[in-house]
Protein backbone atom coordinates (compact mmCIF):
# COMPACT_ATOMS: atom_id res chain seq x y z
CA UNK A 1 0.00 0.00 0.00
CA UNK A 2 1.14 3.54 0.87
CA UNK A 3 4.40 2.74 2.33
CA UNK A 4 5.53 0.33 -0.38
CA UNK A 5 4.92 2.99 -2.96
CA UNK A 6 6.45 5.86 -0.71
CA UNK A 7 9.72 3.22 -0.60
CA UNK A 8 9.92 2.48 -4.24
CA UNK A 9 9.56 6.71 -4.94
CA UNK A 10 12.50 7.07 -2.24
CA UNK A 11 15.05 3.77 -3.53
CA UNK A 12 16.28 5.65 -6.80
CA UNK A 13 17.17 8.65 -4.77
CA UNK A 14 18.84 6.59 -1.93
CA UNK A 15 20.74 4.34 -4.87
CA UNK A 16 21.70 7.66 -6.20
CA UNK A 17 22.98 9.08 -3.57
CA UNK A 18 24.77 5.89 -2.68
CA UNK A 19 26.08 5.83 -5.78
CA UNK A 20 27.33 9.85 -5.56
CA UNK A 21 28.91 9.18 -2.43
CA UNK A 22 30.70 5.91 -3.66
CA UNK A 23 32.31 8.12 -6.50
CA UNK A 24 33.13 11.02 -4.17
CA UNK A 25 34.75 8.53 -1.48
CA UNK A 26 37.03 6.84 -5.01
CA UNK A 27 37.58 10.45 -5.91
CA UNK A 28 38.62 11.67 -2.37
CA UNK A 29 41.69 9.11 -2.15
CA UNK A 30 42.66 9.39 -5.56
CA UNK A 31 43.18 12.88 -5.00
CA UNK A 32 44.75 12.63 -1.77
CA UNK A 33 46.67 9.91 -3.16
CA UNK A 34 47.62 12.19 -6.15
CA UNK A 35 48.85 15.08 -3.71
CA UNK A 36 51.35 12.52 -2.07
CA UNK A 37 52.95 11.17 -4.74
CA UNK A 38 53.11 14.28 -6.96
CA UNK A 39 54.49 16.25 -3.71
CA UNK A 40 56.74 13.64 -2.29
CA UNK A 41 58.25 12.90 -6.23
CA UNK A 42 58.98 16.72 -6.54
CA UNK A 43 60.38 16.73 -2.85
CA UNK A 44 62.87 14.10 -3.13
CA UNK A 45 63.61 15.00 -6.93
CA UNK A 46 65.71 18.38 -4.78
CA UNK A 47 68.08 15.81 -2.63
CA UNK A 48 70.92 17.28 -4.40
CA UNK A 49 69.80 20.58 -3.58
CA UNK A 50 69.36 19.73 0.34
CA UNK A 51 72.96 17.98 -0.02
CA UNK A 52 74.39 21.22 -1.53
CA UNK A 53 72.61 23.09 1.68
CA UNK A 54 73.83 21.09 3.99
CA UNK A 55 77.24 20.79 2.49
CA UNK A 56 77.58 24.53 3.08
CA UNK A 57 76.71 24.27 6.85
CA UNK A 58 72.97 24.72 7.43
CA UNK A 59 71.30 21.85 9.47
CA UNK A 60 69.36 19.14 8.30
CA UNK A 61 66.34 19.95 10.69
CA UNK A 62 66.01 23.79 8.96
CA UNK A 63 67.02 22.69 5.98
CA UNK A 64 63.34 20.54 6.06
CA UNK A 65 61.73 23.09 8.09
CA UNK A 66 62.26 25.57 4.82
CA UNK A 67 60.70 22.75 2.31
CA UNK A 68 57.82 22.18 4.50
CA UNK A 69 57.34 26.08 4.67
CA UNK A 70 57.39 26.65 0.88
CA UNK A 71 55.14 23.45 0.26
CA UNK A 72 52.62 24.66 2.42
CA UNK A 73 52.57 28.10 0.53
CA UNK A 74 51.78 25.99 -2.69
CA UNK A 75 49.24 23.59 -0.85
CA UNK A 76 47.37 26.62 0.77
CA UNK A 77 47.56 28.61 -2.92
CA UNK A 78 46.33 25.06 -4.51
CA UNK A 79 43.35 24.54 -1.75
CA UNK A 80 42.00 27.85 -2.18
CA UNK A 81 42.25 27.58 -5.96
CA UNK A 82 40.38 24.17 -5.61
CA UNK A 83 37.53 25.62 -3.02
CA UNK A 84 36.83 27.88 -5.62
CA UNK A 85 36.59 25.43 -8.18
CA UNK A 86 34.46 23.50 -6.20
CA UNK A 87 32.38 26.07 -5.42
CA UNK A 88 31.79 27.12 -8.86
CA UNK A 89 30.48 23.52 -10.25
CA UNK A 90 28.88 22.59 -6.98
CA UNK A 91 25.39 24.64 -8.69
CA UNK A 92 25.59 21.79 -11.09
CA UNK A 93 24.91 19.26 -8.46
CA UNK A 94 22.01 20.42 -6.43
CA UNK A 95 19.52 18.98 -7.70
CA UNK A 96 21.33 15.25 -6.68
CA UNK A 97 22.07 16.39 -3.10
CA UNK A 98 19.45 15.59 -0.52
CA UNK A 99 19.84 16.90 3.01
CA UNK A 100 22.68 18.99 2.56
CA UNK A 101 23.79 22.24 1.15
CA UNK A 102 25.71 22.59 -1.91
CA UNK A 103 28.16 24.63 0.10
CA UNK A 104 28.36 22.73 2.87
CA UNK A 105 31.29 25.08 5.16
CA UNK A 106 32.21 21.74 7.39
CA UNK A 107 32.25 19.59 4.02
CA UNK A 108 34.52 21.94 2.15
CA UNK A 109 36.83 22.69 5.80
CA UNK A 110 37.42 18.56 5.65
CA UNK A 111 37.82 18.36 2.50
CA UNK A 112 40.78 21.18 2.96
CA UNK A 113 42.31 19.62 5.92
CA UNK A 114 42.60 16.33 4.22
CA UNK A 115 44.24 17.55 1.34
CA UNK A 116 46.17 19.87 3.07
CA UNK A 117 47.68 17.62 5.81
CA UNK A 118 47.88 15.05 3.52
CA UNK A 119 50.22 17.56 1.12
CA UNK A 120 52.00 18.70 4.20
CA UNK A 121 53.00 14.95 5.19
CA UNK A 122 53.96 14.50 1.62
CA UNK A 123 56.66 17.64 1.80
CA UNK A 124 58.37 16.73 5.66
CA UNK A 125 58.94 13.08 5.25
CA UNK A 126 60.67 12.90 2.25
CA UNK A 127 62.35 16.16 3.28
CA UNK A 128 63.15 15.21 6.72
CA UNK A 129 64.75 11.91 5.22
CA UNK A 130 66.80 13.49 2.51
CA UNK A 131 68.01 15.83 5.30
CA UNK A 132 69.18 12.97 7.56
CA UNK A 133 71.32 11.25 4.29
CA UNK A 134 75.02 12.19 4.36
CA UNK A 135 76.15 14.38 2.09
CA UNK A 136 78.13 12.73 0.44
CA UNK A 137 75.85 9.94 -0.42
CA UNK A 138 73.34 13.02 -2.02
CA UNK A 139 76.03 14.49 -4.18
CA UNK A 140 76.99 10.67 -5.13
CA UNK A 141 73.94 10.03 -6.36
CA UNK A 142 73.72 12.12 -9.58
Amino acid sequence: PLSAWIDLRLTSPRFNMLLVGLFAAVALLLSLTGVYGVVAYVVARRRREIGIRKALGAEGARVAREFLRRGSLVVAFGVVLGILAALATTRLMTSMLFGVSPTDPLTFAAIAVLITGTALLATWVPARRAAGVSVMDVLREE
